[in-house]
């Protein structure tokens, strides 16, 4: 499947902006499952700009506009060509996973940070889970499953900031609260896990050349021999319709847009995003 999206994200000073100084993860990453046909990212006013791969290996764009504005547009422009297979890699078992080998070289994707970490009650049936699941890849499956059964999704119901503990408190969440708990638990019963940010196509089956309003989208990918996506918010894996942008720890890694301004007033924002199929 070939895609087209046109992500603008505009932000009004109040008061104006003497000066800005942003960090854009935008830019669709070419990996096994898609190739990046065509990229281009538009700041207005004119910045300064370096671009470079971060530790995690996700393209970044640094920027400053350094004259007075009372007004910043980026847009990305992105055409991806998708084309989605099934891991081939022998899945590890738990004896495998558990050697120190694993968690030498994914200590980052192992760790239980406060964002991700489950409260008592949902960190017992984590475990649970793992203990009567006969692989990892089982225990994860399930896992993914256990958030999106119980975990409604309700836009505003939580804020980027949040933990997944509060997420699951409420029992409701967006899709970045859902990977948060699924890798909080993948950490939890000792497989690596990391975040993934990206786009999905609204559409189960989109026409081809209708142009439709979408938005930023996350999962999961967890490690057992090779890297294994899964979107909770859906439950299910990836398929043409995912488009990989970033991924690391979490959502902390992969903020589409970040940054700080110089000015005496405040600032807001609007992001926009639209979809479209081309072949």
């Amino acid at each position: 499947m070939q895609l087209k999206i046109l992500h603008t994200t505009g932000f009004a000073y109040d008061g104006g902006a003497t000066a800005s100084y942003n960090e854009a993860r935008l830019t669709p990453q070419t990996v096994g499952s898609q190739l990046v046909v065509h990229t281009r990212l538009d700041v207005h006013p004119t910045p300064w700009t370096w671009t470079y791969r971060d530790y995690w290996g996700s393209q970044v764009t640094a920027f400053e506009v350094l004259d007075p504005h009372d007004e910043l547009t980026v847009t990305s422009t992105t055409t991806v060509h998708t084309q989605h297979r099934a891991a081939t890699a022998d899945r590890l078992s738990w004896q495998e996973i558990r050697q120190g080998r694993v968690a030498d070289q994914f200590t980052e994707y192992l760790e239980v940070s406060d964002r991700v970490r489950a409260p008592d009650d949902l960190a017992a049936r984590y475990a649970d889970l793992a203990h009567s699941s006969p692989t990892p890849h089982d225990a994860a499956t399930a896992i993914c499953s256990l958030v999106h059964d119980e975990v409604d999704y309700v836009v505003g119901s939580t804020h980027v900031s949040g933990h997944a503990a509060d997420s699951w408190d409420a029992r409701a969440g967006v899709c970045q609260d859902m990977a948060h708990l699924v890798i909080g638990g993948l950490r939890q019963v000792g497989v690596p896990a990391r975040y993934v940010s990206g786009y999905l196509h609204p559409r189960q089956d989109p026409v081809v050349g209708e142009t439709v309003s979408g938005e930023s989208h996350a999962w999961v990918e967890w490690w057992d021999g090779d890297w294994h996506g899964y979107d909770p918010t859906n439950d299910a894996e990836p398929g043409d319709r995912h488009v990989v942008v970033a991924t690391g720890r979490d959502y902390g890694d992969v903020r589409p847009l970040s940054g700080i301004f110089t000015g005496a007033g405040t600032s807001s924002m609007f992001v926009d995003v639209q979809v479209t199929r081309l072949g």
